[in-house]
């Protein structure tokens, strides 16, 4: 099919001002987050060296790895969590019955002691590895290790909080979470992923993923507010993180989120916080679905596969519910006001009208 000449130089211009804002605007702003990454997992590296000199059972998991720290999700330019994967799961069974939507339970396998376990004293009566007791003894040792560490002056405890979380030099927010990385499993939950006759993923790569496995995280969610109190506490939170990143190598998948962010970061930083960055790559794997085939992700597709997830954002804004890319019945905007979400949609429309209208639009944003 022929196409007119017309078109092809639109899209010409779409592409170069597309690799024009990632050079200029995306690039920049990976190489500032790696610098600030840098001097950061520094001083957390000292203080989690702190932590296990004090109590052996915490070893810090925070090592670089071919230019990428293991571990350390980036939330925001200031804002990054550091996921201290724990050991010896081994004599917990890992109970994923539906009752608390997003999260799961570690119970003591049948006949197994007590006394068996690493983590002991953080056994509740009914056999369950409590989240919360873990939690609260890491939040002791890693106060009385940012006392310790050479980089006290700068680095400080966010007080009213059971979670970890340092503040370094009053700008940036380093949350430590406590977690087991559960391999060669995959959660009853989530058992109705891949989607059956939808050709993407391949097969390989989803029998990849769920060896690959998922994270359980010690950590606050208002996904559990509300919930039976002392099962609560004792609940993990599933935690997908390197199964996204598995589905999204190839082609410019990983570059759309990329711009994504930068996106995110100069135009949707609102009041409410409605959108980040996990709602962005939830709905880039969403349109991985729509858009199954290797050639819909090359470098002439990125603009449509921008606008169909800014699109698919604002509907998510408007309808109020954001589904969990693993765990459908999981709402990712669960606790954000009406009035925040109207907002965003707003905002977002005028981006994507932007975008949608102008070949120079990525001049300007």
């Amino acid at each position: 099919m022929l196409v007119p000449q017309d078109m092809v130089t639109v899209q010409s211009k779409t592409i170069f001002q597309i690799n024009k804002y990632y050079a200029e605007k995306v690039q920049v702003r990976m190489g500032n987050i790696a610098l600030v990454l840098r001097e950061i997992c520094k001083i957390v590296q000292e203080v989690l060296r702190e932590v296990e000199v004090q109590e052996p059972r915490f070893i810090s998991s925070l090592v670089e790895c071919n230019g990428r720290y293991e571990g350390l999700e980036v939330i925001s330019p200031t804002a990054f969590e550091v996921v201290l994967y724990l050991n010896q799961m081994g004599v917990f069974n890992f109970v994923d019955d539906g009752s608390l939507p997003g999260a799961a339970v570690l119970k003591l396998s049948d006949g197994r002691k007590r006394s068996m376990s690493l983590w002991v004293e953080f056994i509740t009566a009914s056999g369950y590895l409590s989240a919360r007791k873990i939690r609260s003894r890491f939040h002791t040792l890693v106060a009385q290790a940012v006392e310790k560490c050479p980089y006290r002056d700068m680095v400080k405890l966010v007080p009213d909080t059971t979670e970890v979380k340092l503040r370094i030099r009053e700008r940036y927010t380093v949350q430590i979470t406590p977690a087991f990385k559960c391999t060669g499993i995959w959660p009853r939950s989530a058992a109705h992923w891949p989607i059956l006759n939808i050709p993407w993923p391949h097969p390989a790569l989803v029998a990849e993923v769920k060896t690959e496995g998922f994270d359980l995280l010690s950590k606050e969610s208002v996904i559990l507010q509300g919930k039976n109190a002392n099962v609560e506490g004792d609940a993990w939170l599933l935690h997908f993180t390197e199964a996204e990143n598995r589905l999204l190598q190839g082609g410019y998948r990983k570059r759309c989120l990329s711009i994504l962010k930068t996106l995110c970061d100069r135009h949707l930083e609102l009041p409410g916080v409605p959108i980040g960055y996990y709602h962005l790559k939830t709905l880039l794997l969403y349109e991985c679905e729509k858009h199954p085939r290797e050639t819909e992700w090359d470098a002439g597709c990125v603009a449509d596969r921008l606008n169909g997830i800014f699109l698919q954002l604002i509907s998510c804004l408007q309808c109020r519910r954001c589904p969990h890319y693993f765990l459908p019945s999981l709402d990712l905007f669960k606790g954000k006001s009406p009035s925040v979400l109207d907002n965003a949609s707003k905002h977002v429309w005028r981006l994507c009208r932007d975008i949608l209208t102008s070949s120079k639009a990525f001049d300007r944003l």
